[in-house]
């Protein structure tokens, strides 16, 4: 796959950067051998290879998925006007 000018240059205006000519003709090389290298690692045989989300293995750490009250409704409540059994008190709104 190569670039060419016109493709550079609508990049350059979906990207909404401004690009001279000098800089587009550049570019135009620049990505040329950028693809080239991502060419090269489509020849890398990786069957067999387990996909990786850290250079070394480790066990993500997890915990039970249970609902608690966070055990320490005293100190959620703590800041509030008024409170009654560890819940808030508010007014009435509606009647």
């Amino acid at each position: 796959m190569s670039v060419d000018l016109q493709t550079v240059k609508r990049v350059a205006h979906l990207a909404r950067v401004a690009v001279s000519e000098e800089d587009a003709e550049r570019m135009t090389g620049e990505l040329n051998a950028i693809l080239g290298f991502v060419e090269q690692l489509n020849e890398v045989d990786v069957s067999g290879v387990e996909p990786m989300t850290s250079v070394t293995p480790m066990e993500m750490k997890k915990r039970h998925d249970v609902v608690t009250d966070g055990n320490k409704p005293a100190d959620i409540v703590a800041n509030a006007p008024a409170t009654e059994e560890n819940f808030f008190l508010v007014p009435k709104v509606v009647e």
